[in-house]
């Protein structure tokens, strides 16, 4: 089964891995690329990195390539990232073939054993990551099928589906994400296991599942992801405290909720997760609420769950108020409009405002405003210098405190609504605001 390194564009990490498995061959060890970096190839294309496989011991890797470029970073189970001489190479994981133990925390194995290639590859995840590919002959080896099922366009889990989820709970995440991902199916017995196993997600750590929603949301296909994770039943394990459970019996409320959300998703353009993950958690944003704060408290609750980064969660949290607040935006004063189109969080928000209406068969009226009026002012007229400062409210005797701040808000405001147009302006005004304060 050839495959060709020729119908590839050359590239320096490509070199690199050739350069890795030459090496280890000539010392007299078996070395092959393994994983996604196969899979791609076979699918017709490019990889984006590259993993080896060898039956070198972790301890030989080092000895060959020397201690300066190699970092052992799993050597309890065969794994050692070989660094490249150039920093342009990046790195590269070596992992010697192995055979698992144990599986006792639903992750890792208690013990692994080296092995041959074979035995390898059938303790793998899915038959489309369980091929071999020899850079010298420039062939395929497959051991567990996986070409037929990329030919089938089929997600199957090498051996018994059962075995391979317990081992690892995250791979029924992988196994929804490698199918919407592909435009593939997920075959039955391996789509039956999830659904039987969907409870032990729990097991699996916040930081792993939030790591395998952000790939998810962040992909084109992120509406087909999410069907396929609330057909599983996993999309009410991840997101318990907003969507219904099959304990109730009313599968039909969960189901009009997922299809409404997926109707949104599917017109998300950017590359990003978090206006996906907006859309999900927008039925816990309380737009009515008294403050931000209180609006917001149960978004970031589920975003604390999944461990997010403050950034993140803060921009969830944006992308959420700033949605409630553009209704009508062409009625809104500018003064609310400018600072919306000025983040640089912006083109997700737009992103967002036209998803939730073509999703819903409306008109993209408040996005389309924003987009219009966006490309014919600068960004000097959105968010320009303020033209008053705290100094000049001292100047005039005000004591610093609440104020202050009440002042200065008036008075952006009334720059940014084109109220008052130069410095001097603001300053007349700032001194008929301050009298009427201080009677």
């Amino acid at each position: 089964m050839s495959t060709p390194l020729s119908r590839f564009p050359a590239n320096i990490q490509r070199d690199f891995a050739v350069e890795i498995c030459g090496k280890l061959r000539s010392a007299g060890f078996e070395a092959l690329w393994a994983g996604g970096c196969v899979r791609d190839m076979v699918l017709g294309a490019a990889p984006k990195d590259y993993d080896v496989a060898t039956s070198a011991t972790p301890q030989q890797v080092i000895e060959l390539f020397g201690q300066r470029r190699t970092v052992p970073v799993g050597v309890s189970f065969g794994v050692v990232m070989v660094l490249g001489s150039r920093k342009d190479c990046g790195q590269i994981e070596v992992a010697t073939f192995r055979a698992d133990g144990e599986y006792r925390d639903g992750r890792r194995p208690t013990s692994v054993t080296f092995c041959s290639a074979e035995e390898d590859a059938r303790r793998r995840d899915f038959t489309i990551n369980g091929m071999f590919y020899d850079p010298v002959a420039e062939q395929v080896i497959d051991y567990v099928g996986g070409r037929s099922d990329l030919q089938a366009r089929i997600v199957r889990a090498i051996g018994d589906p059962t075995a391979r989820f317990t081992e690892d709970k995250l791979r029924m995440l992988r196994a929804v994400r490698f199918a919407a991902t592909y435009e593939f199916s997920i075959e039955d017995s391996t789509r039956a296991a999830i659904r039987r196993l969907r409870q032990d997600l729990v097991q699996v750590s916040p930081e792993r599942i939030g790591q395998e929603l952000r790939r998810m949301l962040a992909h084109s296909t992120r509406a087909v992801s999410v069907k396929n994770l609330a057909i599983a039943g996993l999309l009410e394990i991840i997101l318990h405290r907003v969507f219904l459970t099959e304990a109730d019996g009313d599968l039909c409320a969960t189901r009009v909720s997922v299809d409404r959300i997926c109707n949104r998703l599917c017109h998300l353009r950017e590359q990003a997760f978090e206006p996906a993950l907006a859309l999900l958690l927008e039925s816990l944003f309380v737009p009515k609420a008294d403050n931000i704060k209180t609006r917001s408290a149960a978004v970031r609750q589920e975003c604390r769950g999944l461990r997010l980064s403050n950034e993140e969660t803060e921009c969830i949290c944006w992308l959420l108020a700033s949605a409630a607040e553009c209704v009508n935006v062409a009625d809104l004063p500018l003064h609310r409009v400018k600072p919306l189109l000025s983040d640089l969080r912006s083109p997700l928000l737009l992103d967002l405002l036209n998803a939730a209406a073509v999703g819903e068969d409306r008109q993209p009226v408040d996005a389309s405003f924003l987009r219009e009026y966006r490309s014919r002012v600068s960004c000097e007229i959105l968010n320009p210098r303020p033209f008053v400062d705290g100094a000049d409210l001292k100047s005039l005797g005000l004591e610093a405190g609440p104020v202050f701040k009440e002042l200065l808000t008036t008075l952006r405001n009334e720059q940014l609504d084109e109220r008052i147009c130069n410095r001097q302006d603001a300053l007349d005004r700032l001194r008929e605001l301050s009298t009427a304060y201080k009677t």
